[in-house]
């Protein structure tokens, strides 16, 4: 069979004919129907990022109170306390000599002291086409649930650990009503006085620190053991003593010089100097607050009798997921010398 000749073939021309319909109608296979044909390739050609990306925060509470684990259930979490006594006093009067008919006799006064716990109890639920999900996409949507869950019970330790819970009548580090509230001394400027640290020169800086250390000492009458080891204030004051120079010259900060020459450390306690949003306005009347304290288990402490626990887990067919229930027991921040703790304001 001999083929006719048809001309010169118009590739154009032909898709144009091929791509009509017996109305006569055509479909648009223009380059703008081309790329938007193709955009099935967007979730093949994509690069997967495999990091989750959780929320920005922070906590400190670790650092800046002793934490005791263990304990259990309990409702309240007790102290004992003594307190000695002679008659006389211990002076003069425990001169005995070889006739006296009697000794002066040292006498014990025990008290406890109680401190509320709190129980937490949170929970999680996932629905079980979402586990199933899970498996092609490789998250584990329990564990991401997990994760919000710590984060959730880190700011209840957190706050439990800084301020207590007005609701529950609690307080925390910064707000002890038996600790003494000192305030910052002004920087002598004629002009503008001011107690900020920003308008003060590194002694005086170095002076409101010592004034604190000194306070809260001579309050516990100079016992050694009771030595302030443990600072903390604002990260706008930490980030400013730490960043600014002793002088022009120097190359030593604000914060070197004062961790090498304060009273604390002259005594042989090892002075920590931290910060932490909580003490942002924490003073009276909103002013900045910097806590002086010895952060031992012997002055101050905080339970976790029950720490964060996955208490039971059961499917619910009603809802078509698991159901997951976690719970813990705190204690409220139990400060047991409160003479070894001072405010001052106004930093």
């Amino acid at each position: 069979m001999a083929f006719k000749n048809v001309g010169t073939f118009d590739i154009g021309k032909a898709a144009t004919q091929s791509a009509r319909n017996g109305n006569g109608a055509m479909v648009n296979m223009d380059a703008a129907g081309i790329a938007s044909g193709q955009a099935f390739l967007s979730s093949e050609l994509e690069k997967r990022d495999m990091l989750v990306r959780t929320p920005l925060t922070s906590f400190t509470y670790t650092r800046d109170i002793p934490i005791r684990v263990g304990g259990g259930w309990a409702e309240f979490v007790s102290a004992m306390q003594v307190g000695y006594g002679i008659t006389g006093g211990s002076g003069d009067s425990l001169m005995h000599s070889g006739g006296a008919n009697g000794v002066p006799m040292v006498q014990a006064d025990f008290s406890k002291g109680l401190f509320k716990t709190h129980m937490v109890a949170a929970g999680t639920r996932v629905m079980w086409i979402d586990m199933q999900r899970g498996n092609m996409t490789g998250r584990n949507i329990d564990s991401l649930l997990r994760d919000g869950l710590r984060m959730t019970y880190d700011k209840h330790m957190e706050q439990n650990a800084y301020t207590g819970f007005e609701v529950y009548n609690t307080t925390g580090l910064i707000n002890n009503p038996d600790a003494t509230v000192m305030e910052a001394s002004s920087n002598g400027a004629a002009a503008s006085p001011s107690t900020k640290w920003a308008d003060k020169i590194p002694d005086q800086i170095l002076q409101d620190v010592n004034d604190a250390i000194l306070e809260t000492w001579a309050r516990s009458e100079y016992d050694l053991d009771a030595v302030p080891n443990h600072i903390i204030m604002p990260y706008e004051q930490y980030n400013y003593i730490a960043t600014k120079k002793v002088t022009d010259l120097a190359e030593k900060t604000i914060l070197a010089y004062l961790l090498e020459n304060n009273v604390a450390g002259k005594n042989g306690s090892d002075l920590v100097i931290g910060a932490t949003s909580w003490c942002k306005g924490a003073g009276d009347a909103g002013e900045d607050r910097m806590a002086v304290y010895c952060n031992k288990e012997r002055y101050m402490a905080m339970d976790e009798l029950v720490p964060l626990t996955r208490a039971m887990t059961s499917p619910n067919t009603a809802d078509f997921c698991y159901d997951t229930a976690y719970a813990a027991n705190l204690s409220e921040v139990q400060v047991f010398y409160e003479q070894t703790i001072t405010y001052m304001d106004g930093i």
